[in-house]
């Protein structure tokens, strides 16, 4: 994957305009160009690591919303690589990033998911979220939830948004973060 997208950026011609003189179009298409190549190099690094676990899986590369999103799905053993409430999924990106920022000496951001994990994460945090809002809303009472991931409170924060006369916020220090959900004034 990553030797396809190198032998692009070699083939380049030495008049590119550079990116902040190109017109915004362009800059965006660099842009998914270097986050197509952050997800090639993120899967070349999880299929070593797949093999040298001898598990199954197959890998996406995707672009979403100005970040690289690397999927693993199909394997009977992916569970282990999620952990439980995601602490093995969240220490694998953490590497994987790791992986990439070696490899593009820029910090990367993509996302990482192992057999769905996340995305029904997403979906029980969203309902969670509107819950606690609408509770909110209802009572002006303010709610504190349990600590979450930055990825978590991420998902909570854009719930409450959703929801009319409340507003969240973080408090305390990692890893005892958490959203606290209050009305608005």
């Amino acid at each position: 994957m990553a030797e396809t997208a190198q032998k692009a950026v070699e083939s380049e011609p030495a008049d590119v305009v550079a990116p902040e003189d190109a017109p915004r179009s362009e800059r965006s298409g660099e842009a998914d160009d270097a986050l197509v190549r952050e997800g090639d190099i993120a899967g070349d690094y999880l299929e070593r690591l797949l093999d040298l676990l001898d598990y199954d899986g197959d890998i996406d590369l995707d672009v979403e919303s100005g970040r690289a999103i690397v999927s693993i799905d199909g394997g009977e053993d992916l569970d282990k690589l999620v952990g439980p409430r995601g602490n093995v999924l969240e220490a694998l990106q953490e590497l994987t990033r790791l992986a990439v920022q070696q490899e593009t000496g820029i910090r990367s951001r993509l996302m990482l998911d192992i057999a769905g994990w996340r995305a029904d994460r997403r979906e029980e945090l969203s309902e969670l979220g509107r819950t606690a809002a609408e509770r909110v809303a209802e009572t002006g009472e303010p709610a504190r939830l349990k600590p979450m991931t930055p990825f978590e409170r991420k998902v909570v924060h854009d719930a409450v948004a959703e929801v009319t006369g409340v507003t969240s916020e973080s408090e305390g220090e990692e890893p005892r973060r958490r959203v606290v959900v209050i009305p608005e004034t």
